[in-house]
């Protein structure tokens, strides 16, 4: 299986923006114990993540640190929610492959889905 998860889910939503990240981690590291291939994008406030589930004592880094299916983090939507520092301190990947005008660009859902990949949003 293909799976594409994208996390768009506010990490200062508090507990609802908690637990629908970590679902799509723990779908992912399920559907990497299986061998299939996936990978999770950050869009939208999602992109907030990365800076917060790398830090110490969060309830999502020890599961962050273990899935080694962090694909990237839209560039366009870090910057539109102030999240751009954390995603490149944290070492993920921008991606732009979607030239949006006024934008930096964005990730591009799109791809997933003309390439036949199971695609979720959490």
């Amino acid at each position: 299986m293909k799976l594409a998860i994208a996390i768009t889910a506010d990490p200062k939503s508090g507990d609802d923006g908690l637990g629908r990240a970590f679902q799509g981690f723990a779908l992912a590291a399920e559907a990497l114990q299986h061998k299939d291939e996936v990978e999770i994008v950050f869009i939208g406030p999602g992109t907030r993540w990365p800076a917060e589930a790398t830090r110490l004592g969060h309830p999502l880094h020890g599961i962050y640190n273990a899935d080694a299916a962090v694909r990237g983090a839209s560039c366009g939507c870090a910057d539109v929610f102030g999240a751009a520092d954390g995603v490149q301190t944290a070492g993920v990947p921008k991606l732009k492959e979607h030239a949006l005008a006024g934008t930096s660009g964005l990730a591009s859902l799109r791809r997933y889905l003309a390439e036949g990949w199971q695609t979720l949003v959490f």
